[in-house]
């Protein structure tokens, strides 16, 4: 019998169930191994932007599967719906259970207060006609990811160290490094405003735990990162905040993965198509 870790909160986004670049076995070994008195989904868990039925594979429905399994037992749920899962937004402010759907989230703690928020109100891609392009630069994304993948398997039969292409990429282009660093001071500066002790986001899958001031306060700034390339979350225990990183074998599932269900994936189909 494996024995789960506690935490008090965990933190994950920008998951993307649906795309070719989501880690879900990973993150679904993870799952199993913690046992969170509260899991806020921050964002882009659902890849609705990029859904099919003709990928959806049974590692994904699994994710899903055991979050509603982790509720059941007790733990609080957050959805926090982001731009890729922009279509739950109509269904915001309902309860499943121990399952609660959210646009942002105040949560406070040990005499804390966090603002939680997925973070594309920042991002003037994700709006209008923006939103169509931002669309198709996505699944150019994916696709990148996927090539990224496989130059990564096959760097590692040969004992060469792997590279990340979109972080690459990313560092090379001062517009995308200035974007985040605004995106960040951006959000630190209007919690400091608001006098929250910490500010949570996640869309840009820049895994982050740093604090920021200004000429009018300071503010715990966190980022849970992402399961396309980092596999990371965030950790709330013992009054301290972690960044968690999955490492490779680090984890052996406690049971086997589930065959699909049509019935569960008619029904998912139906919710993201209304």
């Amino acid at each position: 019998m494996n024995i789960k870790r506690p935490v008090e909160i965990v933190v994950i986004s920008d998951v993307h169930l649906g795309t070719y670049g989501c880690h879900a076995k990973e993150l679904l070994s993870y799952l199993k191994s913690i046992q969170p008195k509260t899991l806020i989904l921050n964002g882009d868990i659902i890849d609705i932007w990029n859904f099919r039925k003709s990928y959806f594979p049974t590692s994904h429905m699994d994710v899903i599967r055991r979050i509603i399994k982790m509720a059941s037992k007790g733990t609080k749920v957050i959805y926090i719906t982001g731009n890729h899962d922009d279509l739950l937004r109509k269904y915001t402010d309902i309860e499943f259970g121990n399952i609660f759907l959210v646009d942002k989230y105040i949560m406070e703690f040990d005499q804390k207060k966090a603002w939680i928020f997925h973070g594309d109100v920042f991002d003037a891609s994700t709006k209008g006609y923006a939103k169509f392009i931002a669309r198709i630069g996505g699944k150019g994304y994916d696709w990148l990811i996927l090539c990224n993948r496989f130059i990564n398997w096959l760097l590692e039969k040969l004992g060469q160290e792997k590279m990340s292409f979109s972080k690459k990429i990313k560092a090379r282009v001062k517009k995308a490094v200035s974007w985040i660093a605004n995106f960040e001071t951006t959000a630190a500066e209007l919690a400091i405003e608001k006098k929250y002790d910490y500010v949570i986001c996640g869309h840009i899958h820049q895994p982050q735990m740093r604090i920021i001031k200004n000429n009018t306060g300071e503010v715990c700034y966190l980022n849970s990162g992402d399961w396309i390339e980092n596999l990371t979350a965030l950790e709330y225990q013992d009054q301290e905040w972690s960044i968690y990183q999955y490492q490779k074998n680090e984890h052996q599932p406690s049971e086997p993965i589930s065959s699909p269900n049509d019935v569960e994936f008619d029904l998912l189909t139906k919710i993201i198509s209304n």
